[in-house]
């Protein structure tokens, strides 16, 4: 049996639209659908129930679905385990990563490393929401803040600072906050996660620590939305550094209260087990250490 039958199998079914499949592995829908008949008549059984409005895996379809989608993924893992063996950078890498930190800081690191190692291929995937492994179909995640799960397999890639900041021109107009209790007369941008807002900032000094319950006018569950507004100049936000250094390098905004600290936040590299701790995953590893360092230092 051709192996991308099976896979187009395994597409549709989890999709139940043989164009959407079809596009997903670059074939037309003729030839998908010419591929699907293919394979029902060489297992001599109707894998899917065809109509002009929608597709419905039959009985059958379903039983084989599970035995196809072990065999494939049990290709996959061989290929790995013979890239390991060998220490090739090669196969896929299927990464997921928070909005912000995805969109403006890994995506660049990432076409840099496929420009190196050519046999290598990467799924991102990326969005705030946790990381689920499984019905995700990720092999590991780029997430702030240390793993509850202890099953899993953690790397630590970096310790950083949060950083209080906001555009010239806001502070232009709204004026600069001095000590963490002004903060209450601006107008702070906030953001949600788990159906919690992010509403109260920790800070220190030598003479104590300070919790501040902010408010503003805008809200988002998307980091990278709460990054654009505070570079527009909608108000003041907490980010992480890493998150705003470029725009901090190019002064598109200002750091303030510099005389106050932050609790650190931590960035991990997850896996949900150790057949994922490949060569391709180890060395994106020390990339993101490297390329972390330097973007901080």
């Amino acid at each position: 049996m051709n192996i991308q039958d099976l896979t187009l199998f395994v597409r549709t079914a989890q999709t139940c639209n043989i164009t959407a499949s079809a596009l997903q592995l670059e074939m037309s829908p003729a030839a998908a659908s010419a591929a699907l008949k293919r394979l029902e008549k060489q297992l001599g059984v109707q894998l899917f129930i065809r109509s002009t409005r929608k597709l419905r895996i039959t009985a059958e379809g379903e039983r084989y679905l599970l035995h196809c989608t072990e065999a494939l993924a049990a290709l996959e893992k061989g290929k790995a385990s013979l890239n390991e063996m060998q220490g090739k950078i090669a196969g896929e890498i299927r990464l997921s990563t928070s909005s912000d930190l995805g969109r403006n800081i890994v995506l660049p690191w990432l076409d840099e490393v496929m420009d190196v190692y050519p046999e290598l291929s990467i799924q991102l995937n990326v969005g705030d929401s946790l990381a689920d492994f499984f019905h995700d179909k990720v092999d590991m995640a780029l997430r702030y803040g240390e793993p509850e799960d202890s099953s899993l397999v953690a790397f630590l890639i970096a310790k950083i600072d949060r950083v209080v900041c906001a555009s010239p021109s806001y502070l232009a107009q709204y004026g600069e906050p001095k000590h963490p209790r002004e903060l209450t007369l601006h107008n702070c941008l906030l953001y949600r996660f788990a159906d919690r807002a992010y509403d109260t900032w920790p800070f220190a000094d030598h003479t104590g620590k300070y919790a501040v319950k902010v408010s503003g006018n805008r809200l988002s569950n998307d980091a990278d939305v709460v990054h654009r507004w505070v570079v527009a100049g909608k108000g003041i936000t907490m980010k992480s550094r890493l998150d705003m250094a470029a725009d901090l390098g190019k002064g598109n905004v200002v750091e303030l209260l510099p005389d106050f600290t932050s609790p650190p936040i931590s960035l991990w590299l997850i896996c949900p087990n150790r057949t994922q701790v490949t060569p391709a995953m180890l060395m994106l590893r020390d990339l993101l250490r490297s390329k972390c360092e330097a973007e901080l230092s």
